[in-house]
């Protein structure tokens, strides 16, 4: 993402312009996915067990299954985050709610950082979730984060998540939340 005049959103929702997306190359990227999910901070990512192998073929798997996509976020142009993006009629999610046209689920993961920046977690995923609704299309983001992670629901709910139920999924209990672009948009007006 840039702040060119083909995304004219962008300054108006005040996103930092140093944060970009680009398609995951695997080729090129997956040693570096790899080595940010073995890290101790990665567990509710649940790759921690995976060589470099399995996660190559994860992603490969998801980008052939023409239900899913991955863009490395960047940060001055510098790989940062990681997003993946899927339809929830092809996912265990869409099991336990009636999933609707325009739905997009999304998971996120944001690499050790060089050094800290204020706000940066969250910048990153205003960043995305503008992504998902205006290039992407979505008229809903679907999230199912482990319901221990208390940092990414405070952060959800930050950026307009409302929370549904707790779900039990495959590796974890869920907490299943959505938000629409409306409650993204008025999450932006909020006071820091």
């Amino acid at each position: 993402m840039s702040t060119d005049t083909a995304r004219p959103y962008l300054p108006l929702m005040a996103l930092n312009p140093r944060l970009g997306l680009r398609t995951l190359d695997i080729d090129n990227d997956i040693d570096l996915l790899h080595s940010w999910f073995v890290m101790e901070y990665a567990y509710f990512w649940n790759m921690q067990h995976y060589s470099l192998e399995q996660t190559r073929a994860f992603y490969k798997d998801l980008l052939n299954s023409g239900h899913g996509n991955v863009f490395l976020g960047l940060y001055d142009n510098e790989p940062a985050f990681v997003v993946e993006c899927y339809d929830p009629h092809f996912d265990p999610v869409g099991n336990h709610y009636a999933v609707q046209p325009g739905d997009i689920g999304m998971h996120f993961f944001v690499g050790p950082p060089s050094r800290p920046i204020r706000h940066f977690t969250r910048d990153v995923l205003r960043t995305i979730m503008a992504f998902l609704f205006f290039e992407l299309g979505a008229t809903r983001v679907v999230v199912e984060p482990d319901v221990r992670n208390e940092k990414i629901h405070r952060l959800n709910q930050a950026v307009g998540f409302v929370r549904d139920k707790d779900i039990q999924l495959p590796t974890k209990t869920a907490q299943l939340a959505f938000c629409t672009r409306s409650a993204f948009e008025h999450s932006l007006l909020q006071e820091d």
